[in-house]
């Protein structure tokens, strides 16, 4: 370990990072004092003789003391200064940090940049109550930014490392109660690293026992891990030779970590706020680096495919790449895209995708949403403003990108600006009503309709297109492309040559579902996938897990089941909900909930009314549904054997769930209120829920939204480490 530990020093130095002494850090305030006033000194000289004017002798205790208290206090933390500085009294606010300019001909910026300094302190003793030492800790202008606990594979793993974290890196003293400076989410270090010479992994708030850490690997060909490194290297020096690089270092605190602030709401409807700081992994940095060099080196009118897993961090990946490309400026200082418009076809992640690129950009007018709500003007008028106004970042809907699409194509004032298309799933953009014109904008003929060619003609007709648009350049976000998807936007294997069976394209970058799953980062949902048939074989399914039981009493209870082939709704509510309170209900302390995926609105509807009807039947206390669809079903649509109403009678997603009282249907069913949601396509795809353990599967589902639809049970959450799928409706060979 002291051998890594000093190759890293080494190799820093080189980068021209400074060395530091631990007896020279300050453990009260958590503060490496000599580059904080350094910092300040060399960047803003009129300030500091103001400060040694009123202060005297006392003015580098003074900023210390201020900066500590502004470190502490509720609205700041390391991010916050690091990004505004703070104020001092006679000073004014002072800068703690200089981005890197995109424009670079300001000197004065340039040189203030430079002088931003790096710091790594071996062995630092941070404790206020004993001499507990990190093996690393680096520091930008005296601000501690990140920790780091080493392992090597010759003694103790990466695993050992974390539960260093876990058991002897905690935030308050197990000895006096006193909070730990560095160590205080927030306050502290915004990122502690557990690395080994094979792997790394990295947290950003550390809480005992529970701490997560997330991977922050390379991938292995599309595997978790890293790949052997050559002779005399570490699989890990990716994290020294380019993450650590300085302009690196300084734009992943400058413009990707961010302070994720979500509503949470409880059983009463009470609001609170849960923080999280956001470190991107590394696929998600590797992603937008990459094709930020790509852009600057081919320049506009290119195409790039991004496949990144389910639940891998996408919509932060898509509002760092929409940010980068606002940033991005040509030599001469002009922006390189006037515009970045954001389409996604799912209004759930529309208000995700808002929300990320707010807390990315605090400024006023950087992102504008073209929806009913936010304008009086129809949407057409609101996205051709927009465009000509040249606001920086478009987020629009499916449905409304048609609009922008023939406003850069015919507006004469649009034709010579250049545009960014970042698309969300991108598949979901070659069908329908919205095909023509996303045809048109990659200079296909409208007129042939791109679903119903086969991979040969598409192949054939894409080679044939000539020039697709300059001015507009396409990033392409998926989980899992369609063959037309590659098509359109992936790349050959081999640049050089054309297109071809040999030469198939490919994602211009690829974070896999298998290292997703291998890394832990999601749950392999095929793992406790059952047909119904299979389910009622095996038996075990209905019977109270890890619990011994009488064999007369199982025997009889799986004949029950077997009898009861559920070929109606009723008997199939009887089986959800029977199953979810013996195999479900009691998992992650009593928080876990499940889905049931339906077959169309009106199935939702009588999903509701049997689940009702049967709950309340049985008297069950512990066991509440939500049902979630679009528009009104009317009493005729719904009116079989078991239900009788009025043909006119009509049934809401409001009326339907009157203990939601209008709330957001998303947040409802995160309160411990709600155990189940009964959907019928709305929330079948980009819903993330941690919670969910179970899903009920009454619908047909084949390829992209096959997987789209299991995988909303991928996600991660404390405890959780198996989900269920019971299928009424599929082939179990086909899903898998």
């Amino acid at each position: 370990e002291i051998h890594l530990e000093s190759h890293i020093v080494d190799q820093l130095k080189q980068q021209g990072w400074l060395e530091g002494d631990h007896q020279h850090y300050d453990r009260a305030r958590a503060l490496y004092p000599e580059d904080v006033i350094g910092w300040i000194q060399d960047t803003q000289p009129d300030a500091w003789e103001k400060l040694r004017r009123v202060h005297g002798v006392d003015a580098e205790s003074t900023v210390l003391d201020r900066l500590g208290k502004t470190l502490a206090a509720k609205t700041g933390g390391t991010l916050e200064v690091l990004h505004r500085g703070f104020s001092v009294a006679g000073a004014g606010t002072l800068a703690m940090s200089q981005a890197r300019p995109e424009d670079s001909r300001n000197q004065t910026v340039n040189n203030c940049y430079a002088a931003n300094r790096l710091r790594v302190v071996r062995q630092l003793r941070y404790s206020l109550d004993n001499e507990n030492a990190i093996d690393l800790v680096f520091f930008i202008n005296g601000l501690p930014v990140a920790t780091v606990e080493i392992k090597t594979d010759f003694t103790q793993s990466v695993e050992a490392a974390k539960q260093q974290y876990r058991v002897d890196r905690k935030p308050k003293s197990a000895t006096t109660g006193r909070m730990e400076p560095l160590l205080s989410f927030r306050r502290g270090a915004v990122v502690h690293f557990a690395l080994s010479d094979s792997e790394i992994y990295m947290a950003t708030k550390l809480a005992g026992e529970s701490t997560f850490f997330l991977p922050f690997n390379r991938g292995n060909d599309g595997a978790a891990g890293n790949p052997l490194a050559p002779e005399g290297e570490y699989p890990v020096s990716y994290f020294w030779n380019w993450i650590l690089q300085k302009d690196n270092w300084l734009r992943i605190f400058h413009r990707f970590v961010l302070l994720e602030r979500k509503e949470v709401e409880d059983a009463e409807g009470r609001i609170r706020y849960k923080e999280t700081l956001i470190f991107p992994r590394y696929h998600q940095f590797e992603a937008v680096t990459t094709m930020m060099d790509a852009v600057r080196e081919e320049g506009s009118g290119h195409q790039y495919l991004i496949q990144h897993s389910a639940g891998s961090g996408k919509t932060y990946t898509i509002a760092w790449t929409a940010h980068e490309l606002i940033r991005m400026r040509k030599p001469e200082g002009e922006p390189s895209f006037d515009s970045v418009i954001v389409v996604t076809d799912r209004t759930v992640l529309d208000a995700q995708l808002q929300e990320a690129i707010r807390q990315i950009e605090h400024q006023q007018g950087v992102v504008s949403a073209i929806d009913r709500e936010s304008s009086s003007l129809p949407k057409s008028q609101q996205l051709a403003k927009a465009l000509l106004d040249g606001t920086p970042i478009i987020v629009v809907t499916l449905q409304t990108f048609p609009y922008a699409l023939e406003a850069i194509l015919t507006e004469k004032s649009l034709r010579n600006k250049n545009f960014g298309v970042i698309m969300d799933e991108a598949h979901n953009s070659q069908t329908g009503s919205t095909a023509g014109k996303l045809r048109q904008a990659l200079a296909l003929d409208s007129s042939e309709e791109l679903a119903s060619l086969t991979p040969d003609e598409l192949l054939e007709k894409l080679q044939s297109v000539r020039g697709l648009p300059r001015n507009v350049s396409h990033f392409a976000f998926t989980a899992t492309p369609k063959h037309a998807t590659l098509m359109l936007f992936g790349r050959p294997l081999d640049p050089v040559k054309p297109v071809s069976k040999e030469n198939p394209p490919v994602p211009f970058h690829l974070y896999t579902m298998q290292q997703a799953i291998e890394e832990d980062f999601i749950l392999d949902v095929l793992q406790n996938y059952a047909s119904y048939k299979m389910a009622l074989r095996i038996g075990e399914t209905f019977v109270q897990q890890n619990q011994r039981v009488d064999a007369k009493y199982a025997k009889r209870a799986l004949a029950r089941w077997l009898s009861l082939h559920p070929t109606n709704i009723a008997q199939k509510v009887e089986l959800i909900i029977e199953h979810f309170r013996k195999n479900v209900a009691h998992l992650l302390g009593h928080q876990a909930k499940a889905m049931v995926v339906t077959s169309s609105r009106a199935a939702a509807v009588k999903y509701k009314l049997a689940f009702d009807r049967y709950v309340e039947k049985k008297g069950y206390q512990n066991i509440r549904s939500l049902v979630a669809f679009s528009g009104q079903i009317l009493g005729k649509e719904i009116n079989d054997d078991l239900n009788h109403y009025p043909d006119e009678e009509s049934f809401t997603e409001e009326n339907m769930n009157p203990g939601a009282r209008g709330r957001d249907l998303r947040k409802v069913f995160d309160t411990p209120e709600y155990q189940v949601m009964l959907v019928a396509n709305k929330f079948q795809t980009g819903f993330d829920q941690p919670k969910l353990v179970a899903m009920y599967l009454d619908k047909k589902v084949s390829g992209v939204e096959a997987v789209q639809t299991l995988s909303r049970l991928n996600r991660t959450f404390p405890g959780k480490d198996q989900t269920f799928i019971i299928d009424f409706a599929n082939d179990p060979e086909q899903i898998v």
